[in-house]
């Protein structure tokens, strides 16, 4: 592990580094999962049927947070929390003080929350391109073809569809632009190849981040063309703002089937799936194309009600990364460092790259993400801005040439988190075979149930640090004064008593960071401005969070009025006697 300002440099043993979107905005997309909620509900547990792997990870997460504390958010709007549960020693106090400190300074200097204009600006194009677009933007086939200079091999598109860009298309200069740049992301690599016999085919993806904030995915699919002989592969990819892996590579396949056949079969297939109504989520689409030989061939392509966890291989993650490293890096991309991974298969990097978003639900990551860098593009990690970056091993010799030594590194990976979250977050996952086996036949898959018990363990982390935020979107500020019917936003969020509420000094102490982050002021000011429309999976984690909060509060006053009663009862009994 390398480390340069605020950087994590992580190469794994097996030679894939690991390490979106919503891949991102949305990294990480909400949409609705499970069961709806909206804040306020009356959402009994009749109603709700938590499933017993998320219970068992709960009960794991209160074992060390001691739950009993966390009644105190509902009475912090009058009281104050009070002392620590720590008895450190003054110089280890002054320690963790001075690293706060340092944190606090290098967030604040990189970083600035986003206003309310930018949410409304980037949220409203991501709606009305949400209407327009259609399954996919375009087709590429991606070839290597030799230089002018002879020496080496360059990316070029071969073939494309549709031929040409309409010429209404709003962003058509964007678009245009990404059109160059797209080969080279299809062959990061380009300069190490020469033609080869054999090839397995592999399937990877990319990332490409418009002006507006807005993301397009790149799937693509890496096999040598049919023939004999040593041949250069070629790269089949298809651009969408859909972030939909499972469903772009089945179509990849049948694009690589027709294509062996005659590549004049693959332009009307694409067609006949760019053309097809733009499915809603959980919606399935039927696309009919004509193949000679075989006549009238009809494909069924589902979009999945929650895309969040496709191409997402969370065991690829942990078999490149110890646990203690994964968790130094998710702390890291919590405080919006700059990150590189690093790995020798595209393929791998890939996975591992969108894996590493994916942890940070319900958090979107709002800066630079490449998860497959050009090795012509590596200027872009001396930026000082925070970035996730996805490197060949092949680019390393390159990378070490650059003058990131200049940055200062602050080496404090393993001490980010807050200890008892982060003991309890290692403890479910140090496990989590084992409660991927209790889950019982009701997944498709053993990667599956692990991709559902790490998605879990880290959505009970954030709801442990954050899920107490409804009781304090309010509206009225934090000033005193209520919303006027003019205002753009309906709620206010009251920051101080909000982190106020936590009855730990070290997450309190976090949550100060944190909240300076972009990602925590986009979070806000989205359920702000959208507060009853959120139904995702992190709400109705916290709506049983809360509800597990009132309940024990609940318990606690029931058994004291019934100790209350036996203890009246005795005296009453006593002075009868007497």
């Amino acid at each position: 592990m390398r480390r340069t300002n605020q950087q994590i440099h992580s190469t794994g043993s097996s030679g894939g580094v690991s390490s979106p979107p919503q891949l991102s905005p949305p990294s990480t997309p909400t949409g609705p999962e499970q069961a709806s909620w909206l804040p306020g509900d009356s959402y009994s547990r009749t109603c709700r049927r938590i499933p017993t792997v998320v219970l068992r990870i709960n009960s794991i997460f209160e074992t060390r947070s001691r739950k009993k504390h966390l009644r105190r958010i509902y009475h912090y709007a009058e009281t104050s929390s009070g002392r620590d549960e720590n008895s450190d020693s003054e110089s280890e106090i002054e320690e963790r003080a001075k690293a706060h400190r340092q944190r606090l300074v290098s967030v604040k200097s990189i970083l600035s929350q986003p206003s309310q204009a930018q949410v409304h600006t980037r949220r409203h194009s991501l709606e009305q391109e949400l209407h327009q677009r259609k399954l996919f933007e375009y087709f590429l086939v991606v070839s290597l073809q030799k230089s002018k200079a002879g020496g080496h091999y360059l990316p070029e598109v071969t073939q494309q569809f549709p031929p040409k860009l309409e010429r209404t298309f709003k962003f058509m200069r964007e678009t245009e632009d990404q059109l160059r740049i797209i080969p080279q992301f299809c062959f990061p690599d380009a300069k190490d190849w020469e033609p080869v016999e054999r090839y397995p085919s592999e399937m990877f993806s990319f990332v490409l981040t418009g002006v507006d904030g807005s993301r397009r995915f790149g799937y693509c699919r890496r096999l040598l063309p049919s023939g004999k002989g040593k041949r250069l592969p070629e790269v089949y990819c298809i651009v969408s703002h859909l972030g939909c892996f499972n469903l772009f590579s089945k179509v990849l396949d049948e694009v690589e089937r027709r294509r062996a056949l005659s590549p004049a079969l693959v332009q009307p297939f694409m067609r006949a799936i760019m053309e097809a109504q733009f499915p809603a989520p959980g919606k399935t689409i039927t696309i009919k194309t004509f193949l000679p030989g075989s006549g009238t061939e009809v494909m069924e392509l589902c979009r999945p009600s929650d895309s969040r966890l496709e191409h997402v291989d969370f065991e690829c993650l942990f078999s490149c990364l110890s646990l203690r490293l994964l968790l130094g890096v998710f702390g890291s991309l919590l405080l919006e460092r700059r990150v590189i991974f690093t790995a020798d298969k595209l393929s791998t990097l890939s996975q591992c790259c969108h894996a590493v978003v994916a942890l940070l639900y319900p958090f979107v990551w709002q800066h630079t993400y490449i998860p497959v860098l050009p090795s012509a593009m590596l200027d872009i990690v001396c930026t000082p801005t925070p970035f996730i970056v996805g490197l060949l091993s092949s680019s390393l010799p390159q990378l070490t040439e650059l003058p990131l030594e200049e940055v200062r590194g602050l080496d404090d990976e393993d001490s980010i988190l807050p200890p008892k979250l982060q003991t309890a977050l290692e403890n479910v996952l140090e496990r989590r075979r084992e409660l991927a086996n209790e889950r019982g036949g009701d997944a498709s898959s053993d990667s599956g149930h692990l991709s559902t018990i790490v998605s879990e363990a880290f959505v009970r982390f954030f709801v442990e640090l954050v899920g107490h935020y409804p009781l304090f979107i309010t509206g009225e500020r934090e000033d005193g004064y209520s919303s006027s019917s003019s205002s753009p936003a309906s709620s206010f969020f009251r920051r101080e008593g909000f982190r106020k509420a936590i009855p730990s000094k070290t997450v309190r102490r976090f949550l100060e960071i944190f909240m300076e982050t972009q990602m925590f002021g986009w979070f806000i000011q989205e359920r702000e401005l959208h507060r009853q429309a959120l139904r995702g999976l992190f709400e109705v984690r916290v709506q049983e969070y809360l509800d597990s909060i009132h309940d024990n509060e609940h318990r606690r006053v029931n058994r004291f009025l019934k100790g209350l009663g036996k203890e009246t009862t005795a005296l009453y009994t006593l002075l009868k006697k007497n």
